[in-house]
């Protein structure tokens, strides 16, 4: 009968080592499709990233105002606690491969009633502890600690992707705001230009050399450009407040003036394809998220396995507390148990199934991570040549519509054109100044869009 138990612990145990594989070999550059030598949107030779890339715009505020963000914003703050939480969960879950020792000092006093006798008193000192420890034979509790290592490595890359995005957002804003302010100087000059053709056509009705609709026109004219500059104004409050918020300060209102757009920087420093993939934070954290999966995988196969745990009580118990200390007076007991799943109502193969679907959804999570970033960084590449020939184009406008504009005032006076070609002059010269401005703005955001795709350092 033993030889028989002996033989069917022996099976089971065979069994449980045949269910339990180890965890694939994983390498980041395998995300479902061939990664390119170089990008296919640039023309230029590959060069390394910035290790600081607001620097490379060459403008002080710039900075500081970015640095300012990275130190008191209260959204990077809460991604910082977030690491801190991973971190501690990783030590949760690295305590198990450790002996648990606990302590339970106590005192008891009782008094016995007897009818007759009198009342007896005892007070009864005691210290007892216990021991619990799984040994950690097949490997189960580290693979769960490794997989919340993973996890904490991950919510890292995530912290240093929030403050790329922080940057990132501060300089977007810190442009748009510089936009805005030009903008709004655009069409005060606006204002005073049709104030001054109000003027024109008012002089010309009184010596009767225009009609009554052309002063109509030319006022209803002023007060649109008087709207799209309170437009304007309205547009420099919000960006400023919320530029404001991400600073970590009331939003107030008030920044310091800034009215430039500078030239974005020169180079394009792209990098290699396959060096996105260890540089970008997002993947970084879904690579390591992936390995996470599988090492938690692992661990749950593992509870196919036997499971061999040391426990261990003892303790004193005196009515004197000196006598605690007395080695003598010492009672313990060691166990050592060996505890086989046998029957657990598919708890287990369930755990198993639902890790590995985990796995299988964060690699496949990692993948499209991975393509998407390859077309952020193509996608952006590609928008700096056409946002810098739209440039060109829009400039080019601006100087014909101010020549236009010139020559129409001349006609005008002189009653070569109706009144309505006039105004359509100034309309076209505000027209294209303003897109010539925002398509400035948007060469330098579309610059910034490719730090961040490309995971450059701050």
């Amino acid at each position: 009968m033993p030889k028989i138990i002996a033989i069917s612990i022996i099976s089971i145990f065979l069994v449980s080592i045949g269910g339990c594989k180890t965890a694939p070999q994983r390498h980041a550059e395998n995300v479902g499709a061939a990664i390119p030598d170089r990008w296919r949107a640039s023309s230029e030779s590959p060069q390394p990233a910035f290790e600081n890339w607001v620097e490379t715009f060459g403008d002080p505020s710039l900075s500081a105002l970015v640095n300012n963000a990275l130190e008191e914003n209260y959204e990077l703050k809460a991604a910082a606690a977030r690491v801190k939480a991973a971190v501690a969960q990783a030590r949760i879950d690295g305590a198990a491969r450790w002996p648990q020792l606990f302590l339970i000092p106590g005192y008891q006093h009782a008094q016995v009633r007897n009818a007759g006798f009198g009342s007896p008193r005892f007070s009864v000192f005691e210290a007892v502890f216990s021991l619990s420890w799984e040994l950690d034979v097949w490997g189960r509790i580290n693979d769960l600690k490794t997989a919340a290592i993973r996890e904490a490595d991950a919510t890292a890359a995530d912290f240093h992707g929030a403050r790329l995005s922080l940057a990132a957002r501060v300089a977007q804003g810190y442009f748009e705001l510089a936009e805005a302010r030009l903008q709004a100087a655009v069409a005060e000059q606006s204002v005073k230009d049709r104030g001054i053709i109000v003027d024109l056509v008012r002089g010309r009705f009184a010596r009767g050399l225009t009609k009554a609709l052309d002063v109509r026109l030319a006022l209803t004219d002023l007060a649109t450009a008087e709207a799209e500059l309170t437009q304007s104004r309205n547009r420099i409050q919000i960006i400023t407040r919320g530029l404001e918020v991400l600073l970590g300060r009331y939003p107030t209102g008030a920044l310091p003036e800034t009215y430039e757009l500078p030239e974005p920087p020169p180079s394009m420093p792209a990098g290699l394809p396959s060096e996105l993939l260890e540089r970008r934070p997002d993947l970084v954290a879904a690579f390591d998220r992936l390995r996470s999966a599988d090492s938690r995988l692992q661990g749950t196969r593992k509870l196919l396995l036997p499971r061999v745990a040391l426990t261990a009580a003892g303790g004193m118990r005196s009515a004197a507390l000196t006598d605690l200390v007395d080695p003598r007076a010492l009672a313990w007991n060691v166990i050592i148990g060996l505890a086989q799943p046998l029957f657990t109502g598919g708890r287990i193969q369930g755990e198993i199934q639902l890790n590995k679907a985990q796995a299988e959804q964060a690699l496949n999570l990692y993948k499209d991570a991975a393509l998407n970033a390859f077309r952020e960084v193509e996608q952006v590449l590609a928008a700096d040549e056409w946002l810098r020939e739209e440039e060109k184009a829009l400039r080019k406008a601006v100087e014909q519509t101010e020549a236009s504009r010139k020559l129409a005032v001349y006609s005008y006076q002189l009653g070569y054109i109706e009144i309505l070609t006039l105004l359509d002059s100034y309309r076209s010269t505000l027209i294209a100044q303003s897109a010539h401005l925002s398509v400035k703005r948007q060469l330098l955001s579309n610059r910034i869009n490719l730090f961040l795709a490309l995971g450059g350092g701050i």
